[in-house]
């Protein structure tokens, strides 16, 4: 990620936990780089169960076949 200097000093909170997130950011002064921010711990690698919504479907009997439940849902009513 590139952030402008102005960026930078008027919103610091935001460009920090950029770098929590991402890892490193660029800093940029009249739209040349000039420093890079790095995060001190290292960058955890977001996996698809970190996710809320994930698995929230996992127990359910008619989600095991995705492709059939998704048909099921997209045929008009009347034809159920």
């Amino acid at each position: 990620m590139v952030v402008t200097a102005k960026d930078l000093r008027l919103k610091t909170s935001q460009v920090l936990k950029e770098v929590q997130r991402v890892g490193a950011v660029t800093i940029t002064f009249r739209g040349k780089p000039v420093a890079k921010l790095v995060s001190v711990a290292p960058v955890r690698e977001k996996k698809l169960t970190d996710y809320a919504a994930c698995g929230m479907w996992a127990d359910r009997e008619d989600m095991k076949d995705v492709h059939a439940w998704l048909k099921k849902i997209r045929t008009p009513r009347y034809m159920r």
